[in-house]
Parts: structure tokens; sequence; C-alpha cells
């Protein structure tokens, strides 16, 4: 894949790469190798679309902290459900590890850029002004809690559709945002004496002065489309605020990696549906672009297929349509490369390319397909001869197996030369973690030198090195923690960059099996004498 930075002018303090939808893991698992290949580049920091308050959580973790365990890490530390992604895992593992051992100013650092809300609603800002006040020693818990009253007030959903409906403009609300002000003030009035955890307590600080902004949004009497287009113009700029704030923390430290929805990084307008009413704002990335200019650069994401998400393969006519003509893996484009194109037909799912997104970008990355486990399958029954096995209770698999695959050259039913699984087996495979959603693992029988020169000792030899390897990690070829010691290699959740290799391993595993399916043929055929 082509280097990202090689496709820049300049040199961004701020790069920013997009996401045409969420749920695709492609996306987040190459945006995993372009951050830490990019801290060979001096990049120290990430920012993600996930609360910020909550992000201090997971990098807390990255920094190596033991009060932080990676399951709360993944809990805690994201908003919108984005822990359970099986990638966001692998990121903050591969932090931490970096992080061990280095000095403090080469450490990596993890931030999220979102405000603690959603468009659809907003907590109170209770939990923010409480940690506030204990780190300020100031006790005024009993006024905050009287003031909030109810929490179903605040979290009503309904507020967003009908803003009579919303506390956001009611005496109590604007009286904690005078407190949120005030505590603000005293909190650089702290500054000098109280450095540590000051960051962490203007986290708290801003994201309860985020909050009373856009319940005050909320209320505000408005027309439907003018509402929902200044809710999400305030969501933007809370992300904006978040994303110069931590530039201004980072700054000393190098470059910063954000990455996000392309809706919010793209530099012109940003527009969606709501409710059937067509919203336009500016997004985090127009303001950026605006107040940092050559300083910001835009990566976008475009997406051919997607087999998690159903969604099939673009029209020839079409910009996705155009870039799969180019390459089969996934790559960078710079923009000028980009020719006049149809947009493709849009749905919640993903937000297609058009003109405007790509002249106002300077590359994008075009991944042609995700890859999941029928994907994988497909390839391997192209494969010549190759019979598929689905376990199931029909052919007498035991229950906690059924739907996984297993391929094999000719009749002989003893030793796949390939498998996809997605469960773990109690007691003897679990190291990869196959029971989470979405998780699947492909097997390769790759014998014994192609194992020894892919891992650098022999498979019997592997209980020795098993320490070594994390079976759970996205994309890393490993020994196969029940069948290393037969020469079976594994690959958790593959991207689609990875599809050249597993293409080349495939063929390795097909081969041996071919060859003992001929051999068998050749003894049953001719028999040796006095057999």
């Amino acid at each position: 894949m082509t280097n990202l930075l090689d496709l820049l002018a300049g040199s961004p303090t701020l790069l920013a790469l997009g996401e045409p939808t969420h749920g695709e893991s492609a996306f987040l698992q190459i945006r995993n190798e372009a951050f830490m290949s990019l801290t060979e580049h001096g990049y120290r920091s990430i920012a993600l679309e996930s609360d910020r308050a909550a992000g201090l959580i997971a990098d807390e973790f990255v920094r190596g902290g033991a009060a932080v365990t990676l399951d709360r890490a993944l809990a805690e530390g994201f908003s919108h459900g984005f822990g359970a992604a099986p990638a966001n895992r692998d990121l903050l593992l591969r932090m931490r590890e970096w992080n061990a051992g280095r000095p403090v100013a080469e450490r990596l650092t993890f931030h999220g850029f979102d405000a603690p809300l959603e468009i659809e609603g907003a907590p109170s800002p209770r939990r923010y002004l409480t940690q506030l006040c204990d780190f300020l020693d100031l006790d005024r818990s009993a006024e905050i809690d009287d003031l909030i009253g109810d929490e179903a007030q605040w979290s009503d959903t309904a507020a967003i559709w009908e803003p009579g409906r919303s506390i956001g403009r009611s005496t109590n609300a604007q009286r904690l945002r005078v407190i949120a002000d005030d505590l603000l003030s005293e909190l650089y009035l702290q500054a000098p004496r109280r450095p540590e955890g000051w960051q962490a307590a203007f986290v708290h600080a801003t994201s309860a002065v985020a909050v009373l902004r856009y319940h005050a949004a909320a209320a505000a009497p408005l027309a439907q489309e003018e509402r929902f287009a200044r809710l999400a113009g305030v969501r933007d700029a809370l992300m904006a605020e978040n994303l110069l704030a931590i530039r201004a923390t980072e700054a000393h430290r190098g470059p910063t990696l954000v990455f996000a929805h392309n809706t919010h990084l793209q530099r012109h307008q940003s527009t969606m549906t709501m409710a059937g009413t067509a919203v336009s704002w500016a997004g985090a990335g127009a303001i950026i672009a605006a107040l940092l200019t050559d300083r910001y650069a835009l990566i976008v994401g475009s997406l051919g297929a997607s087999p998690a998400l159903g969604i099939g393969a673009p029209g020839t006519s079409t910009y996705e349509g155009g870039l799969q003509q180019k390459t089969n893996h996934p790559g960078y484009v710079h923009t000028s490369e980009i020719g006049p194109a149809e947009q493709r037909a849009h749905d919640y799912r993903y937000f297609p390319l058009d003109q405007a997104t790509i002249e106002h970008a300077d590359a994008v990355l075009h991944i042609p397909t995700g890859v999941d486990a029928a994907m994988l399958a497909d390839r391997i029954l192209a494969l010549p001869e190759v019979d598929q096995v689905v376990a199931s209770e029909e052919n007498g698999s035991p229950e906690g197996a059924w739907g996984d695959r297993f391929f094999y050259v000719g009749p002989d039913r003893r030793q796949p030369f390939a498998t996809i699984v997605e469960h773990d087996v109690l007691g003897f495979d679990e190291a990869s973690q196959l029971d989470r959603p979405g998780v699947f693992r492909l097997n390769l029988d790759l014998g014994r030198v192609e194992f020894e020169r892919l891992f650098g000792f022999p498979p019997k030899a592997f209980e020795d090195h098993r320490h070594t390897f994390d079976f759970a990690r996205l994309d890393a070829l490993v020994p196969h923690p029940g069948y290393a010691l037969h020469g079976f290699g594994s690959i958790v959740m593959p991207g689609p960059q990875m599809l050249p290799e597993i293409d080349r391993l495939l063929a390795i595993a097909h081969g041996r099996a071919a060859d003992r399916h001929e051999r068998a043929v050749r003894r049953a055929t001719h028999p040796r004498p006095g057999a």
C-alpha cells in the first residue's frame, strides 16, 4: 500500500482519516496499521470519534496503568459502543506495547474527541461537575443535585423532536451553566498549585459545558429542519473545540492522527437526512480546516463492498466503481487522479463519494471489499477440487461448532487443509476469543517447512514460544493455538490488505492437500505387491 504521507503536499499537524460508514472493520484495521506506521514519523497521538472524557480511561490503560484493565478500557473508555470493535482492542494493546519502556516524550496518547452525547440526546452534567468538584476540593454536590433533579428529564430523547420538552433553557439549566463556567475559572486559578491531574479535570469541565450547550440547542424554538441542522452543527463545533484542545496539548510532542466518519472530517458542508428532512451543517473538519489551513490534511474513506454490512459492489460508472477498477486491494489514491463519475446511491449504511468530497480532500483511502467468513469461504472454494463441510446438527457435529467450515481436497475427511471457525472450544481453544460478536479465524495447514520459515522455529517447538503470541489480535499470522504442533497457522479476522498473503498461504495448504489426495488415489489404483 502507498505510504499515505507521500500523498500530502506538506507536513500536517492534524491528519484526518475518514470512514464512509461505521461497522466495517476493515477501516479500523487499516487505521491501526496506518497509525503504528506514522509513529515512525513522529506521530505520538490518535484521536477517535468517541467521548473525550471516556477516553481518559482508555488512555490510562495505554499508558500502562495497573488500575485500568483491558476489559474496563474497552467497556468504559469508548462511547457509542465502539469498545466492542475488535480492532479497537488491538489499537489499545499495540499502543500500550509501544509505550512500555519508552521515555515519556515518545509515548503514545489516546484521545476521544467527541462530546459525551448522541445526536438524539445527551445526559445531565452531574457526573462531570461532580468529578470537577472532587478535583477542586469543593463540595457543591447538594446544590448541583437540586438543580439537576430527575435524570430522566435530561435523557428524554423526545426532547430532540419536541423542543418544548427539553430542559436545556430552564432556569435550573441556566444556573448549572453558570456553575460550570465558574468552576472552569476556578480550575484555571488553581492550575499553578495543582498541575497533576489538571488536564483530566479540564476535560471533565469542558464535558459539563458541552452537554449544557447541547441541551440549550435542543430547547431552541426553531423549525425542525433548522433545529436538526443546529444540533448537528453544535455537536461538530464541540468536536472541533476538543480537537483544538488536543492539538494544544500534543503540539510539542508531534502530529496527531484523527479518525472518524467522513462527515465529521470533510472540509466542505456535511449533509444527511434526519426524519425525512435534509440537513446541512459545517462539520468539525470544516471548522478545523478554516482555522489550521494547511496544517490540516484530509484522507476520506471509500468502500466498494461490505459483506458484513450487506453492501454490494458499486456500479462501474460511480466513483467507487472507478476506484474498484484501479486495484483489487486497499490503497490510497491522490484526488487529482480521480476523474468525474456518478454518485452512488445513498442509504443510511453508507455515505458515498461525490465530487465535492473529492475536491476538498487530499487523498482517498479506497477499500474494495471488507472480509467476512463467507467471503473467505468462497475464495477457498474457488480452488480446484475443494469441498466444504459446514458443522451442523445434521452431520453430528457438536453444538459449539455449528457453522464452522472445513475444507478438503478429495473424499478423505480426516484432515482439512483450511478451516474457518467462529467459536471457542472451552478448555481447549479459547485464546483467540472467537465468541466476540463478528469474530472468526482462518486456519491453514502450512506444513513444517513453511511454518518454520514464517515463525523461526519448527512446529514441535511451539510450546516454548506460545507466550510470545497474542492469539486474539487481528491481521496477525500466528501459530494455531491448538494445532501448531501439526504445522497449522491462523489469522483472526484478516483484513483485505492481507488477501494477497492469504492467497499465497492457501496455495501452499491446498497444494499439500492435493498431494495427499493424489498419493491416496495412486495407492488405491496401484497397490504395492503383496499389499
